[in-house]
């Protein structure tokens, strides 16, 4: 019995095996590149096995006929294939396609900087921007740490690349920012107005930036404001220029919030203990206030409304240039309100809708005068021009709506419309009473599309193109855009951008008689990007070239446009750096810009570099938090290498240079300190910063040029109006504890 039972069992045996197929096979990936770790198996089978270091794989199965292979693993697309099984070996080769994800495929970067919440390539958050020590918590002042930017101190606006500030625009939830800055005072750079704790992303893009953007030559910053908050909280501030308080209530349910913010500023005890250039009898003062209002609708979109008003005045006097002995007033009234309403939906079936709309309006009202020694208003032959008045009304508004469709993986197509108008009313009265009114009204119409195309997680490409109309000038321009992005490893890219754009001419230079066109820029910009490991090194080069750039002539003693035959081009490299892991505790950035241009508009005489444009600029900018005293410590050096200066003389023959020459390199260190006590309570969540800020700390000469009398027999170097200047002030949080968010910031 023992011998039949053996015998029957291996003859069972034998038919099992006949039964069994064995299979195996590689799995690759679509450059032939073995794939360990892949789960291969039969559909709705309990067979399978897992693919080896050099990607084979085998297991056999009793099930027969035609089957379905599968194959998965993570970052690749499910892999499918019918086999027929009939017994003994069956080969199977495993091909798996990559899947395009948002965590492994490049981002396309050429020419822009973007700090978002959604986005890996975080370089500068809020953070970031108010620890900035030589940005005084103003944007564009830590915008201006990074590559591109010019240390223009003498005016407001953000310079880059070669470009003016009116070449530089700025946007807020996708729709256009009239009157970024504080209104103009004669040689100093004035403010931002917006608080950078209101925005959750910054892009900052120094060239060949989305179609979905236009209007501006050279630049644009693109801030996207903050969504709901976390919980309801209270804030406070005391400063020795002022002081601010505001918050921010979450409704029960968390679908809504509202807020309300004030600050008063009053300089009047800082110009007391530092000396000032310029004798102040009107002492700038500021009130602000802003509220907002957010809801999520009913299919996870989000309405926003943001709202903000500013009144200032200030008034002084300094040296006149033009009557040795004599004193220029002048004195500035400013009333500025904006607002922003945008909604963000989901539509269903992948498409999204972006709708924004936005409406400012500003008022300034400027006086100026001659004075004698014992502030008597007194009118010299050829200086009557020193006495004039000038009310400046501007209403503007912009509308825009952004489509989106997204396809296979983070592919996807966008298109929509804008429509910006501003109507300008200034009127300017000269010495005698007599005014001289005018109207500038400017409509100007959009459409664009564009398209993100993703071949793999290595290969990337945006293409768009835009489309505008003037009503001022009655033309149409048609500017193409594409930018594409090759992953070369985990850690680094290399992308490449072109595209053109355009500029209707500046306000301040109209009306004219002339028959103008556009201002045109071409941008070239090639890109290496590495990030990984908590730190960032970019390198970028860069070539613009101008074209139909505005020049100018004289009218009636004016500079008023005459023709668009103005050209230029700039070129450069740029190096940026961001380490937070070598040095414990220490967070830095490195910055290098090298800049090449010239230019030929407005009223020079022959293509030159602009006086706005340094060759060299570099910045360091340090931070280090000691836990065990709760001290953020904070450094910065900026430099730039000399900008010439020019005194061009207009006259009805055109225009000739004068006087010309380089003025000092340029070089300012600040320091800041800000000390984090703990103020928690049982059951309560609090806040409070103490804040010691000091600019130029070593009271280093700075100068940004000449200015120069009315016949150009005289010049003055312009300079800041201190040397240096101390920030006192302590911020107080209610409802919200934010200190460990500031340290994990490296703050």
């Amino acid at each position: 019995m023992r011998k039949i039972t053996i015998t029957i069992c291996l003859i069972l045996a034998g038919f099992l095996l006949k039964a069994q197929t064995t299979v195996s096979g590689t799995a690759k990936d679509q450059k032939g590149r073995p794939l360990v770790g892949v789960s291969v198996s039969i559909k709705d089978s309990y067979d399978g096995a897992t693919s080896d270091s050099t990607g084979k794989f085998s297991f056999t199965t009793t099930d027969k006929g035609e089957q379905l292979i599968t194959a998965s693993a993570i970052g690749y697309k499910p892999f499918e294939q019918k086999v027929t099984l009939s017994g003994g070996s069956q080969e199977v080769q495993v091909v798996l396609k990559e899947e395009i994800n948002e965590m492994s495929a490049v981002v396309i970067t050429a020419g822009s900087f973007e700090a978002s919440d959604r986005k890996r390539t975080t370089v500068l958050n809020s953070i970031d921007i108010v620890t900035t020590a030589s940005a005084n918590a103003d944007i564009t002042g830590a915008l201006k740490t990074l590559p591109g930017a010019q240390q223009v101190g003498e005016s407001e606006g953000l310079f880059v690349r070669g470009g003016t500030a009116s070449e530089t625009k700025f946007f807020i939830d996708g729709t256009l920012v009239n009157k970024f800055f504080y209104s103009s005072i004669p040689n100093v750079a004035t403010r931002g107005r917006f608080n950078p704790f209101i925005f959750k992303g910054t892009v900052f893009s120094a060239g060949g930036y989305s179609a979905l953007y236009g209007q501006a030559l050279s630049s644009a910053v693109i801030l996207e404001s903050i969504d709901l908050p976390d919980q309801s909280s209270a804030n406070l501030g005391v400063t020795v220029i002022g002081g601010s308080g505001g918050f921010q209530q979450l409704a029960k349910n968390k679908k809504s919030s509202w807020g309300l913010n004030y600050s008063y500023t009053h300089l009047g005890l800082a110009f007391a203990l530092i000396k000032q250039n310029q004798d102040f009898f009107k002492t700038p003062a500021y009130h602000n206030i802003d509220a907002n209002y957010r809801i999520k609708t009913a299919k996870g979109g989000m309405v926003k409304y943001y709202g903000y008003m500013s009144a200032n005045k200030l008034g002084f006097t300094e040296p006149s240039i033009d009557s040795p002995g004599h004193f220029d007033r002048f004195y500035l009234q400013n009333l500025n309100h904006y607002h922003n309403v945008s909604w963000r939906e989901n539509l269903g079936n992948r498409w999204k809708m972006n709708l924004g709309f936005s409406y400012a309006n500003n008022r300034d009202e400027i006086e100026g005068s001659l004075q004698d020694a014992g502030g008597k208003e007194v009118s010299l032959p050829n200086l009557e021009f020193k006495k004039f008045g000038l009310d400046a009304r501007g209403t503007f508004a912009n509308a825009k709506l952004v489509m989106e469709r997204r396809l296979q993986g983070l592919s996807a197509i966008r298109f929509g419309g804008e429509y910006n108008y501003s109507r300008e009313r200034p009127e300017y009265t000269l010495y005698n009473g007599q005014k001289f009114p005018s109207e500038i009204n400017e409509k100007i119409s959009s459409a664009f599309a564009e398209a993100d195309v993703y071949l793999t997680n290595n290969v990337a490409a945006k293409f768009g193109s835009r489309l505008e109309h003037s009503a001022i000038l009655d033309k149409v321009n048609i500017a193409p855009r594409i930018s594409l992005a090759y992953k070369l490893g985990d850690y680094s890219q290399a992308s490449l951008a072109y595209g053109i754009f355009y500029q209707t001419p500046e306000s301040r230079y109209l009306p004219s008689t002339a028959d103008l066109s556009y201002a045109k820029a071409s941008h070239y910009i090639a890109q290496y990007q590495m990030m990984g490991n908590d730190r960032t090194f970019r390198a970028e080069a860069f070539y613009k070239k101008y074209d139909n750039l505005l020049k100018t002539g004289l009218s009636n003693g004016q500079e008023m446009a005459v023709n668009n035959k103005g050209f230029g081009d700039a070129k450069g490299i740029e190096f940026f750096w961001r380490d937070r892991r070598t040095i414990k505790g220490v967070d830095y950035w490195v910055s290098y810009s090298y800049l090449d241009t010239e230019r030929d508009f407005l009223n020079y005489p022959y293509a030159l570099q602009p006086n706005f444009a340094a060759k060299h600029t570099a910045s360091l900018v340090v931070k280090k938090y000691v836990q065990k005293i709760n001290t953020q410590f904070n450094g910065s050096y900026n430099y730039a290498s000399s900008r010439p200066y020019y005194f061009i003389k207009s006259s009805s023959n055109g225009s000739a240079i004068m006087d010309q020459g380089l003025a000092p390199d340029y070089h300012n260190v600040s320091f800041s300190l800000n000390y984090l006590p703990s103020l928690k309570k049982p059951n309560n969540k609090n806040f409070v910063v103490y804040v010691l800020s000091v600019s130029n700390a070593f009271g280093i000469d700075q100068q940004f040029g000449y200015k120069y009398s009315y016949n150009g027999l005289r010049k003055e170097a312009i300079l800041p109006p201190s040397k240096t200047f101390v920030f006192i002030g302590a911020f107080f949080s209610f409802g919200v504890d934010r200190s460990q968010e500031i340290i994990n910031s490296n703050l």
